[in-house]
């Protein structure tokens, strides 16, 4: 019986598992790889065997006979040796019979030997390796690969068919050649192109990039839930590798997927899904809408990846192994970069990932690069002016206030003046509760009377009357999210704010943090008050500060005796001294915009407190307020007489500078700092006349408005638009830091066309008069001499 293989029925295969089929077909391929190797290893052994044959020395002809006539000899002399007497004759005979029925195979020919002789000691390696007997190579079982069955009436005929096994030395021949071929191609020298023709193939490239990235954009936002593959294939051309277009593609890709993440992102948080989530059966819609939530998120995840990963390259000078993008141009690509996550941090501040883009971007606003940190800043001043709720601000300040720890104190003043931004103060709580709650649209009387009965209004009734208190009950929650997340950022704010008056009061973040807490000074616990109010007195005594600084002080300490400081039984008499005595820092130059802080010193100091400022101190700033008006800009001058407009309405009796008669005993002292005891009551307003001739109009209706005594009806009032404007606001208003001048001036040009026709004319008519005074002259009085210039010609 042949040994042949039977094919297997189809039922068969069908029951016989995927593993067991696997593990045959390795077990197939292993036995054909050792065959091939054993293969490989008989043949090596024969190049060597030849090798070895051809290398070795023959040996010469007559060597040889020499040892054959040695061997005989030998024979002889054993045969001598040997007793024959005592071998009968019978033996004898048979051994010679023997001798000469030898076999003609068994003889060696080319020697005369018996035939019963030993081999031969020196045997060639040839002759050994042909007594080996020879195999034929098996060929190597054909592996079949089962194909659909056939169906017809005698039944179920299975098909098969051959797998073509591949020829592992021929493909190691043709890899040879190919990699010669290569090689050889690569000797080809490439054509050199002039600059024309590379600057027109960089242009068909860059453009062939820009059509394929706006088909891939617009195919993504036209349908996002069956496109959210090409976003991946548009992510995959941040890595451009083609040197000479790969800057201007990788930016191009980072802004268009900026856009396009800001255009597809949900309103709300994609979470992952649980395990039982997973698991459960749902519509096709939702599994739908479940692939694109997770590819969006792993897509997004994967984008901001890249973004973090170019500027860290960027920040650690550091270049890939292509080399494909210079290290100059690094820098345009990492701000690109930064421009985008700053653009996420505003746009998608409810999104995923939003905290890791806050870790991003907040150190990068203390990076040595201005364009960098001022892209930064604006993105956090940003997201804190739009933030309502508060969860985006609260994540920004507790990275800051971890950055400034860090660093030890050693960050940019910039830092910490973005908590100037935080909409903690002016938030308007009913406000932003009404944006926030969802707003519901109820039915009219008239609707109801119209499309319901009377049962049917009834119920409708109540149903609203519900739903109101529904709406209520989340308003009044989200307020308590509000007032909560805004109590734990000012913690933040405050702590930072106090580590560094505690530990570096000689930073450059000082004035920073004076700036803040004058912002935030009334939202302070009252248990900080004594202590914050003798470090800011011991910071003003001490005579470091320069003079915004020491202006900072000031307000922040009457900001906390204005609001909850009320209570306290603190003299802020120092504070008043200090402020009066500093006046005159200002002037026209580069202390005019400290103006600004002043006014809003004074306007806490009198406005706020009028109960607790003697007339004394009123008359005395009233005062020194109006010469100070004489020598600074216009804007500052405005500001501070509606200061003193303010002031004259507020204290009673201040028209006692008004007039000329002295009041009680003692003489002005303008030189004294104490503003209890310079005598203000004893002088008068004097700067009020030298005011009304100012070259500034506005400037002139205040100081004659004040002379009057700044009614606030009649013909000596104010007009609307200047007596409803608090100081501050005039003072922004009129102000000329973009050189312009408010009122605009009215330019008068004389025409210059006219004027030289009529300077010509009157110069026509002069020559001419004169001319005929002096021929009428000549002609009456010498007429011989005129007779004589017409016979004799002149030589000119």
């Amino acid at each position: 019986r042949k040994n042949t293989k039977r094919v297997p029925s189809f039922r068969k295969l069908l029951r016989t598992s995927k593993i067991k089929l696997d593990n045959k077909l390795k077990n197939k391929q292993y036995k054909q790889q050792s065959a091939a190797k054993k293969y490989r290893k008989e043949q090596k052994k024969l190049r060597e065997a030849v090798r070895d044959a051809i290398s070795r020395k023959p040996f010469p002809l007559e060597e040889c006979k020499k040892k054959q006539v040695a061997e005989k000899r030998e024979e002889e002399e054993e045969e001598d040796a040997l007793p024959l007497d005592m071998m009968d004759e019978d033996d004898l005979k048979l051994m010679e019979d023997l001798a000469q029925k030898a076999s003609f195979l068994t003889r060696d020919l080319s020697s005369n030997e018996p035939v019963h002789v030993k081999k031969r000691k020196h045997e060639s390696v040839i002759d050994k390796y042909e007594k080996v007997p020879r195999r034929m190579q098996t060929e190597p079982e054909k592996e079949l690969i089962h194909l659909l069955p056939i169906k017809d009436k005698g039944g179920i005929i299975p098909q098969t068919m051959e797998k073509p096994v591949l020829n592992v030395a021929q493909d190691e021949e043709e890899d040879t050649e190919d990699m010669e071929e290569a090689e050889d191609f690569n000797e080809e020298p490439l054509p050199v192109l002039t600059p024309e023709e590379m600057a027109a193939q960089r242009r068909q490239k860059l453009q062939e990039r820009k059509m394929h990235i706006a088909a891939l954009a617009s195919a993504i936002l036209s349908e996002p839930d069956n496109n959210i593959k090409k976003l991946k294939e548009l992510r995959a051309m941040l890595m451009e590798q083609d040197p000479n277009v790969a800057v201007i593609v990788r930016k191009l890709v980072m802004v268009s997927l900026m856009e396009i993440f800001k255009d597809i992102a949900p309103s709300y948080k994609i979470r992952p899904l649980t395990e039982a989530e997973k698991a459960t059966k749902v519509k096709k819609e939702t599994q739908k809408l479940r692939e694109f939530e997770e590819g969006l998120v792993s897509q997004y995840k994967f984008y901001l990846e890249n973004l973090e990963q170019t500027v860290k390259d960027w920040k650690q000078r550091k270049l890939k192994k292509s080399n494909v993008i210079s290290l100059k141009a690094y820098k345009g690509l990492a701000e690109i970069a930064v421009k985008c996550l700053c653009e996420l941090l505003v746009a998608l501040p409810h999104f995923n990932f939003h905290n890791n883009i806050i870790v991003l971007i907040v150190p990068l606003m203390n990076d040595a690069s201005k364009m960098i940190s001022e892209l930064c800043f604006e993105a956090v001043k940003k997201l804190f002016k739009q933030d309502k709720l508060g969860y985006a601000s609260l994540g920004v300040v507790k990275v800051i206030s971890g950055l400034v720890r860090g660093r030890n104190y050693d960050v940019r003043p910039e830092v910490l003046k973005v908590f100037l931004h935080l909409r903690i103060k002016e938030v308007e709580l009913q406000k932003d509760s009404e944006d926030i709650a969802p707003k519901k649209k109820f039915m009219t009387y008239k609707e109801k009377r119209k499309n319901l009965s009377r049962m049917q209004r009834k119920w409708k009734k109540a149903e609203e009357k519900l739903e109101r208190e529904l709406l209520e009950a989340e308003a009044s929650e989200s307020k308590e999210k509000k007032l909560k997340l805004h109590t734990e950022t000012l913690n933040i704010v405050f702590v930072t704010y106090f580590r560094i008056l505690k530990k570096a009061q000689k930073s450059p973040l000082l004035p920073a943090v004076l700036e803040g807490l004058a912002k935030f000074a009334h939202l302070i616990n009252v248990e900080f008050f004594d202590d914050l109010l003798i470090v800011l007195h011991s910071l003003i005594a001490s005579g470091g500060l320069r003079y915004r600084e020491g202006l900072h002080c000031i307000l922040s300490a009457f900001h906390i005796l204005s609001g909850q400081g009320d209570v306290l039984n603190i003299d802020p008499m120092k504070f008043y001294t200090h402020l009066y005595k500093t006046l005159f820092s200002l002037h026209a130059g580069g202390t005019n915009d400290d103006t600004g802080i002043v006014l809003q010193c004074l306007d806490v100091m009198f406005a706020k407190r009028r109960k607790q400022v003697s007339q004394q101190r009123a008359l005395a700033f009233l005062k020194r307020l109006s010469t100070l008006a004489l020598h600074v800009l216009p804007n500052s001058s405005v500001g501070i007489l509606a200061t003193n407009r303010v002031l004259m309405q507020t204290f009673p009796k201040m028209d006692l500078l008004l007039d000329n008669e002295s009041q009680g005993s003692g003489v002005y002292l303008p030189e004294l700092d104490e503003p209890e005891h310079c005598n203000a009551q004893n002088t008068v307003l004097w700067e009020l006349h030298l005011l009304q001739r100012h070259y500034h109009p506005t400037v002139q209706k205040f100081a004659a408005h004040l002379i009057v005594g700044a009614p606030t009806e009649g013909s000596g009032a104010l007009s609307l638009d200047l007596s409803q404007k608090p100081a501050t606001e005039l003072f922004e208003a009129y102000s000329m830091r973009g050189m312009t001048f408010n009122p605009p001036v009215a330019s008068v040009t004389p025409r210059r066309k006219d004027t030289f026709s009529q300077m010509d004319s009157f110069i026509d008519e002069e020559l001419n008069k004169r001319l005929q005074q002096h021929i009428s002259e000549t002609v009456v009085h010498k007429p011989l001499d005129f007779a004589k210039h017409l016979k004799e010609p002149s030589l000119s």
